[in-house]
């Protein structure tokens, strides 16, 4: 089936650490050529992550303010209601390795990338290829404050994680929270804060990107309620792109201030109901088809990825300390709230 028309498709996982990844590219070179794998990432199908690039770089309102100059922090979830009841292959990779090495890390490049010179493949995954090199490395030294992981417990109407994968002794994270700075001019003093688990308050995924407060106000006290504006990029379960402002609210009684939004949901600024909306795989097949590699990752972006990842992994490896426990349909372990709070900050709510 090999021939120079041939295009392969290869799904996750994209190896197990960084030895693994760069064995499966060998393999995958002996018989393709680059231009010829597409390394799938269903993330990178949903309309509002291609439209993340679209409002950065087609758009002069936000890029002048898209650095640490005016950008306090970003938050990226990506949050499941499910457990993973059955899946004992799960406890073989945790959350890092099924969703924080690929999906959150797809997302926070596109977030942090430099603008490239052209929409085209190798350019878009030049920039990308940068932001991950670029990322502050997580080690043994700092492992305990800038990371935290859980596992969700049991209750009455579900079983814990440990029952779920049949594994009492099991240090596999289902909930992982940790923050990283990526090392350039643009984000120098910005955190990411990246978080997803199982069994949480609601399926939902979001970047959420979290301006400085203004630096005086002029009104009266009750405005500190108040912070810096949020644009928050909505992946699912609706898409959307929500810009958080604070306003007067309207009526007498003095200057009361309050939050509101612009709301641009894809459904209903363009007129499609949920069936009409692509599904990213199916828009990323298309892609294949049409031989545009743009979307998809290249194995030096895999490799790297592997490389900031493996650091993390072998110091949770030398820790002596076990997953946080959590409440089924919380926000996760609590240690995740005070990772926040150490840094004058709070994690954005986990609702529909």
């Amino acid at each position: 089936l090999a021939s120079e028309k041939t295009r392969i498709v290869v799904e996750k996982p994209l190896g197990h650490d960084l030895a693994t990844a760069k064995t499966l590219n060998a393999q995958l070179s002996n018989g393709f050529k680059e231009s010829q794998i597409y390394r799938i990432d269903h993330y990178l199908g949903k309309e509002t992550v291609q439209n993340l690039m679209a409002l950065r770089f087609a758009n002069s309102l936000f890029e002048p303010l898209w650095n640490s100059k005016h950008i306090d922090h970003v938050q990226i979830t990506v949050a499941e209601d499910i457990g993973v009841s059955g899946r004992r292959h799960y406890d073989q990779f945790g959350a890092m390795r099924d969703m924080v090495q690929n999906h959150l890390m797809q997302l926070l490049c596109l977030t942090a990338m430099e603008p490239p010179h052209k929409f085209e493949a190798n350019a878009v995954r030049d920039e990308k290829l940068k932001v991950i090199k670029a990322l502050e490395p997580i080690t043994f030294k700092n492992i305990a404050t800038h990371t935290v992981r859980g596992q969700y417990r049991g209750n009455n109407n579900s079983p814990s994680y440990l029952e779920d994968v049949d594994n009492q002794d099991s240090r596999t994270e289902s909930f992982l929270a940790l923050k990283t700075e990526i090392a350039n001019w643009r984000w120098k003093g910005t955190p990411f804060y990246l978080r997803t688990g199982k069994r949480l308050q609601a399926r939902m995924s979001e970047i959420a990107i979290m301006f400085k407060d203004v630096p005086h106000s002029i009104f009266n006290e009750q405005s500190s309620d108040f912070h810096g504006n949020a644009l928050v990029i909505r992946l699912q379960p609706a898409e959307a792109i929500t810009l958080h402002m604070t306003i007067k609210s309207p009526g007498p009684g003095g200057m009361r201030l309050r939050e509101a939004q612009l709301d641009m949901s894809l459904h209903d600024q363009f007129k499609l109901s949920s069936a009409e909306m692509p599904d990213a795989y199916e828009r990323l097949i298309m892609d294949v088809i049409r031989g545009n590699q743009t979307l998809f990752m290249r194995g030096d972006e895999v490799e790297a990825a592997w490389d900031w990842v493996d650091s993390i992994l072998d110091a949770w490896d030398k820790s002596t300390q076990r997953p946080q426990q959590y409440a089924p349909g919380s926000s996760g372990p609590e240690d995740a709230m005070l990772m926040m709070q150490r840094d004058g900050r709070r994690w954005r709510d986990i609702c529909l």
